[in-house]
């Protein structure tokens, strides 16, 4: 199916085929991964296909937290499985919840009547396995969204040995999933040329493409600090607040901030506010409690709608990324702060995707990790330098924001590029079928 305009009639229900996401943390949930892909889901339908959602039924980050099993929302028919998620305890209960949502998908995207596609991207990690073997069964186009990579992460982390056996399965499982993949999206540049470093040269160069994530935040919704109701509601009126809003994961340390946080826990005018949820949080909550330093807040993430509000809130916001993780993952939190137009203090390596925004606007300072001193030193002068000229920064971030990477762009680009793949794909099929049909007669 093409892209349709505005004006265009929408094909009958009864003649449209299935557009399949599937996805383990999908709206309301509240992790990023399930919000970028309900806003591509919604996106989808509002172009005329027929789009169906496989979802956890519980929670990522709270499994006690249960969602309808069946819904229409926003256009999109979403349905969840049961006990596919057990929450974040521990590494086995969170494979157990992996692999039941596995299970349930695969039946149910085998199952799915009218298969025209499927869409799948990390969440659950290795879902693509599953959905790329559906995809050459029922031969339809599987497309790839890659968030992050593994077994690099987990190398990287120095959780499993580049030559151990999990390292080996894992990236025999990535190579199935990249080699059956019709459409391959990364994030930024340095995770494309990982992706291409798996193969030989040009092998993958006709099915990737590099498409950023969008902020969730509109550009222009920032709240002028002075009248934002988070910061009422916390009592950070006077305070500066450097905040850290999104996943505390070990691919985006916080040592540098917290030690920087615990530098200045005598000067009440600076706030340390930490939104989120991660591994990395058992840190900041372990400072918070033991009020060691009481200068910082934490608090779990915040509802969508409220995203605008929470990170306006911030005179300056933190973005963290591991030096081994460019290119592994991406430090997708920077757009959050661009859009409500705060500066950023950016803690990683230079070479990064962060550094290749700094070279086109000066909207952020720039720390190595392990320089907790050069962290308040930077604090301190943003501080000192005003409102205006901070607020100055963040408008420099937001005016690249608006040039090039906004919501309604890269969601475009991307869903531009789902749709040319899935009708290439249909126009394959076709022309095979016309062969076949001669070579019959």
């Amino acid at each position: 199916m093409g892209k349709m305009s505005a004006g265009d009639p929408v094909m009958p229900a009864d003649l449209r085929k299935t557009f399949l996401v599937v996805s383990q943390t999908y709206v309301p949930d509240t992790p990023s991964v399930g919000q970028h892909m309900a806003d591509v889901a919604v996106e989808m339908a509002r172009r005329g296909h027929r789009v169906r959602v496989y979802a956890s039924g519980r929670g990522y980050e709270d499994a006690w937290r249960v969602f309808p099993a069946r819904e229409m929302r926003d256009g999109v028919d979403v349905r969840r499985f049961p006990w596919a998620s057990f929450g974040k305890r521990n590494i086995l209960v969170r494979a157990l919840g992996t692999l039941v949502f596995h299970i349930q998908a695969f039946f149910a995207a085998i199952f799915t009547p009218g298969l025209e596609a499927i869409f799948f991207s990390t969440s659950p990690p290795l879902i693509g396995l599953p959905m790329c073997i559906v995809a050459a069964m029922r031969r339809v186009p599987a497309l790839y969204w890659a968030m992050d990579l593994n077994p690099d992460q987990l190398i990287a982390l120095g959780k499993i040995r580049r030559r151990g056996p999990s390292a080996l399965i894992l990236e025999s499982a990535n190579r199935f999933i990249l080699r059956r993949s019709n459409l391959i999206v990364a994030l930024d540049r340095y995770m494309a040329d990982r992706l291409r470093s798996r193969f030989r040269p040009g092998r993958l160069d006709a099915r990737l493409r590099i498409v950023a994530p969008w902020p969730l935040a509109d550009e222009g919704a920032g709240v002028g600090a002075g009248e934002n109701a988070f910061r009422v509601r916390y009592d950070l009126a006077g305070k500066f607040v450097v905040m850290y809003s999104g996943n505390h994961s070990p691919s985006n340390p916080l040592t540098t901030i917290l030690d920087a946080a615990m530098k200045l826990r005598e000067d009440d005018s600076i706030w340390f506010v930490f939104i989120g949820g991660g591994a990395g949080k058992r840190d900041v909550d372990a400072l918070a409690r033991q009020r060691q330093a009481a200068n910082i807040l934490s608090l779990p993430y915040q509802p969508l709608a409220m995203l605008g509000e929470s990170l306006s809130a911030a005179d300056v916001h933190i973005v963290t990324l591991g030096s081994p993780m460019v290119g592994i993952v991406h430090p997708c939190k920077v757009y959050g702060a661009m859009a409500v137009a705060r500066p950023v203090l950016y803690v990683g390596p230079r070479r990064s995707h962060i550094g290749d925004l700094l070279d086109q606007a000066d909207f952020a300072v720039h720390v190595e990790h392990g320089d907790a001193d050069g962290a308040v030193v930077a604090i301190r002068a943003l501080r000192d330098r005003g409102s205006d000229s901070r607020g100055a920064m963040g408008r420099r971030g937001r005016e690249l924001l608006c040039r090039s990477l906004t919501r309604q762009a890269l969601r475009a680009a991307l869903c531009d590029e789902l749709e040319k793949c899935v009708d290439e794909e249909g126009s394959r099929r076709g022309a095979r079928a016309q062969r076949r049909s001669g070579e019959a007669l």
